[in-house]
């Protein structure tokens, strides 16, 4: 009996359909107009700038990214500003949903890094800015400018330069991609943009939240999110993109924490540690609607100021914690454990001391505290540091400072904040800072 079989024409036109099934494919991956939600398009008629205020996933880098590459095939000097070198290379240009990515390989987008310059097939040019450097603004022209995460810019003012420098062609126009925070640049231009007549050029605002890109987002992304996130004061800010004001009787404030930021990127951002702390605030039961384990490390650097280097919350049984816990101190090369008696302290040192005896390692350093005061009285000392410019968060800590910025007017959790006052306080009363817990 005699198979048949394909032929060397047939599988030379099988080959050819596949061939072009994928270029296909491909060319509609790249079309923007197609995919996009109409939100995510750029706005029709005469503006000045498109505000757009969304959550985290919603595809402000993707908008942003595909507006640079529509603009490159008309306009000639294009402008790109991020917060910081590392977020212009690692988002802006070169990330997932960055510009080098929207452009297909049968014409490529070009970045030449050391001359922070995108060369675009159209013969466009990118030129790469960071806020952090408003002095390289001065000078620049732009037909059009990009300008991603404008609410986390250290230095606002290098959003005045990039306007001077926006004066090219017949519409010179600017894109903000931003979670949004309380700054006064985001509220200047949120009260632009409902303005019917707006003398400096009219604002047109999109809002947007996570949600409203689910169809695309992981389902592992979306869970862990939304368990962290919804129905707290954050993620009314990071998922839902809503502009929250300063808590009245709150002891922290959003500036206050943001005019101490540093980041390790930064030049001379953050001293060497002279002394590095952990702090444990044990929940006293676990489960998946249990309290998190709160933990804190924070370091007194060479100038005297305090630094908070990490900020964690277990939600795990003391075992896994425990590891954690001395993970961390491992990690930043902590002298010492701080942990209160009040709440469970001397359970830190037995699930500690557990670890260690399973492990073969040695047992830390442990203090053990009993607190005299209320929490709101132990941590009014260390806001005093906070308010005198002497503590520093090295990069951002979105749950401590969430927990930080709500408390006590409208705190559900605190655990992580605890963690940090006693931490802090320890590094502070060494030089009799704060007096007692």
């Amino acid at each position: 009996m005699e198979t048949s079989t394909p032929s060397s024409l047939d599988s030379a036109l099988l080959a050819l359909a596949t061939a072009e099934r994928t270029r296909r494919a491909r060319i509609r991956s790249f079309d923007w107009k197609r995919s996009a939600r109409p939100d995510q398009r750029l706005p029709a008629g005469n503006w000045r700038v498109w505000l757009i205020l969304a959550g985290r996933g919603w595809g402000k880098t993707r908008t942003g990214a595909e507006a640079v590459r529509e603009w490159s095939e008309t306009y000639s000097h294009i402008g790109l500003i991020a917060p910081t070198k590392n977020d212009a290379r690692e988002i802006m240009v070169e990330g997932p949903a960055g510009i080098l990515s929207v452009f297909p390989r049968e014409r490529p987008a070009r970045y030449i890094a050391n001359r922070y310059r995108i060369e675009f097939p159209s013969g466009s040019i990118g030129t790469v800015f960071t806020a952090d450097e408003p002095e390289r603004l001065r000078g620049p022209q732009h037909t059009k400018l990009w300008a991603d995460e404008l609410a986390a810019w250290r230095y606002p003012e290098a959003w005045d330069m990039a306007m001077l420098g926006l004066r090219l062609g017949a519409s010179p126009q600017a894109i903000i991609t931003t979670t949004p925070k309380p700054i006064p640049l985001v509220k200047e231009l949120r009260i632009r943009a409902a303005s019917v007549r707006d003398p400096l050029g009219r604002v047109i605002l999109t809002r947007g939240s996570t949600y409203d890109n689910e169809a695309n987002l992981s389902p592992a992304f979306l869970s862990e999110i939304v368990q962290r996130y919804e129905g707290t004061r954050l993620g009314r800010q990071e998922l839902h993109a809503e502009i929250l004001e300063e808590l009245e009787g709150a002891l922290w404030t959003g500036a206050m924490i943001d005019a101490g930021r540093v980041s390790r990127l930064t030049v001379g951002g953050v001293p060497a540690m002279v002394r590095v702390v952990l702090a444990v605030d044990p929940a006293t039961t676990h489960g998946p609607d249990a309290d998190e384990t709160g933990v804190a490390v924070a370091g007194k650097g060479e100038d005297g100021h305090y630094y908070l280097i990490a900020s964690a919350g277990l939600r795990a049984s003391p075992e896994t914690w425990g590891s954690r816990v001395l993970a961390l101190y491992d990690e930043h090369d902590a002298s010492l454990i701080v942990a209160e008696t009040n709440q469970g302290g001397e359970m830190v040192a037995a699930v500690l001391r557990a670890v260690c005896s399973r492990t073969g390692r040695e047992m830390p350093r442990i203090k053990t505290i009993h607190a005299k005061k209320g929490k709101a009285l132990r941590a009014e000392p260390v806001v005093a540091l906070y308010e005198q410019g002497r503590v520093h968060h090295i990069g951002s800590f979105d749950v401590l400072e969430d927990q930080q910025t709500t408390f006590p007017v409208a705190s559900e959790h605190d655990d992580r904040l605890d963690a940090a006052v006693y931490a802090l306080t320890e590094l502070a009363r060494e030089r009799r800072t704060i007096t007692a817990y």
